[in-house]
């Protein structure tokens, strides 16, 4: 798909830079930063002070954007993420081919659960959410689709950090981290055993206290040229009988959604 971008240069000042020094499509990201689940409608205002950009600078730029259809505004002028970044960000390979191959696996083990089933991959230090599939008595969890996971604190977090680069992990288990929303540190010596387990057994138990007390259990995906491309993992209340039995499940969900992406060699197949 491709469009004509209405996003054209700003009035430049002396020199050939953009007002304040940004480049216009820095300022513009900058803006679309200023959403998140708790602040779904900004007014003008609330865009200028979140952003830094200067009132008549963020007045242009969102006119801008909403003429793209990134931006739209409801009925009381406040500016709300459009539905044109929901058509371009369907297309994006490591969520769109990868959802399409897990969906059916994921919606055999939510027909089991009744609970929720998730599918994550890693983006720079944290793991995306890429699908949610949930019954309608499921328990309240914390991550929407989109939205974005601590791999050091949610099931799937954990696989996607225990497979992805070495350095990467390094560096990673080498700095403090805090459970959220419990605010304690982790123990880097347990979160280090952690990782060391899930490398070998190829799964994550987690018990969580919140939102409410539960069990997470999260197995690697694996694609063509076998390194992980994701993790996907079912979430069910702690005092779930059958919880230990569904280890086998997701295992056998990750293998036949590995073998649609073309691996082999990591799921035991030659």
């Amino acid at each position: 798909m491709s469009a004509p971008s209405n996003l054209g240069p700003e009035p430049r000042s002396r020199g050939g830079r953009p007002k304040q020094g940004d480049p216009v499509i820095d300022r513009a990201l900058r803006l679309l930063e200023c959403f998140d689940t708790d602040r779904p409608r900004l007014t003008l205002g609330e865009l200028s002070k979140r952003s830094g950009i200067p009132l008549s600078s963020t007045h242009r730029l969102a006119d801008r954007l909403a003429a793209w259809g990134a931006l739209e505004r409801d009925d009381e002028g406040r500016f709300t993420v459009g539905l044109r970044l929901y058509e371009v960000a369907s297309l994006a390979p490591r969520a769109h081919g990868l959802r399409e191959r897990a969906l059916p696996y994921m919606g055999d083990l939510a027909e089991v659960t009744r609970q929720h089933v998730l599918l994550g991959v890693l983006d720079g230090e944290e793991a995306l959410l890429v699908e949610r599939l949930s019954g309608h008595r499921a328990i309240p969890v914390l991550y929407r689709v989109g939205g974005r996971l601590p791999l050091h604190s949610t099931g799937a977090g954990l696989v996607l950090l225990a497979f992805a680069d070495r350095d990467f992990r390094e560096a990673y288990l080498a700095r403090p981290h805090t459970h959220e929303p419990e605010h304690t540190p982790v123990s880097a010596q347990d979160l280090r055993r952690r990782v060391a387990d899930i490398r070998r057994e190829r799964v994550a138990v987690l018990h969580r206290r919140v939102p409410e007390p539960l069990v997470t259990i999260a197995a690697p995906v694996f694609g063509a040229d076998e390194e992980v491309v994701a993790a996907l993992s079912v979430i069910v209340p702690e005092e779930y009988a059958e919880a230990h039995r569904l280890v086998a499940p997701v295992h056998m969900a990750t293998r036949a959604i590995s073998r649609t992406l073309g691996a082999r060699r990591s799921i035991g197949l030659t």
